[in-house]
């Protein structure tokens, strides 16, 4: 039998035992995948919506979707009439997209609002001049019958040297007698037209003339160059005789058939116009 010890001596220290218990998030009652599912959850749910309106809105409604989700891109296109792509200015006529008509839809890429304002340095003085002309352009061929029928010949669009006037052929317009220099008796009342509504602008002007990419028989002598160049001189000729100073004129150009409008039909009437530029 152990001898109990003494009041008097100390007892031996007992040891300390620690238990670390670590917890594993991501065991049976964990909540990272709770993460992963709500985003897979998310996603489909993104991915069933495209699906549904796809299959719910017209080609048209999604174009407008498109457009809303899509950056805003100011781009300024010289090479063709219409400015900004395939007939992209549209004409007089069209009230609907014609982007510098006073009523506005905002569909264009370049928007002029009503009340435009402002200096060259914001293009608020740009706009006005260009509404403006527009205005005064379409009261004058709205007040004749005949030439009611060719404002969709005419096209209108703002570019960095100035505000453009396109005259376009079509099957069944066209502004000189086949392969001459010689105006049609549309295309004289239409030119007078524009010369007495850009008369009292005091800008440049410079006349260009384009053809379609038709080729003259061998051995003639004439060919496209020449043929724009010549037509773009009997524009000038007939913008004179409606009230356009002779001074205003810089430049008149042929190109032939190096810009064409519509580049993946070089031989399409539509290549065929001219161009008359109100320089800044």
């Amino acid at each position: 039998m152990a001898k109990a010890p003494s009041k008097g001596r100390n007892e031996p220290v007992r040891p300390i035992i620690v238990k670390k218990i670590t917890v594993v998030a991501g065991g049976h009652h964990g909540g990272a995948w709770k993460v992963a599912y709500a985003d897979f959850v998310t996603a489909m749910m993104a991915f069933f919506l495209l699906m549904w309106l796809l299959g719910a809105t017209t080609e048209k409604q999604r174009k407008g979707i498109a457009d809303y989700f899509t950056p805003t891109l100011v781009k300024m296109k010289e090479g063709s009439a219409g400015s900004y792509g395939l007939l992209g200015g549209s004409s007089l006529t069209d009230a609907d997209t014609y982007q510098f008509r006073a009523g506005q839809t905002g569909t264009k890429t370049i928007t002029i609002p009503r009340d435009a304002t402002g200096g060259p340095k914001d293009g608020g003085s740009k706009a006005k001049r260009t509404a403006s002309l527009q205005q005064k352009l379409q009261q004058k061929l709205a007040a004749s019958a005949s030439l009611r029928k060719l404002a969709h010949q005419v096209h209108m669009s703002q570019t960095p040297e100035g505000i453009r006037i396109d005259l376009l052929d079509d099957a069944k317009f066209s502004m000189f007698r086949l392969g001459t220099t010689l105006l049609t008796p549309e295309a004289t009342e239409l030119l007078r037209a524009i010369g007495e509504t850009i008369g009292p602008d005091a800008s440049a002007l410079t006349v260009r003339g384009h053809t379609d990419s038709l080729q003259w028989k061998p051995g003639d002598a004439a060919n496209n160059w020449s043929l724009s160049a010549g037509r773009a001189e009997a524009t000038r000729q007939a913008l004179m005789k409606s009230g356009v100073g002779e001074q205003r004129f810089r430049r008149i150009e042929g190109v032939a058939d190096q810009e064409p409008l519509i580049t993946d039909a070089p031989a399409d009437p539509r290549n065929r116009r001219m161009s008359i530029l109100l320089m800044n």
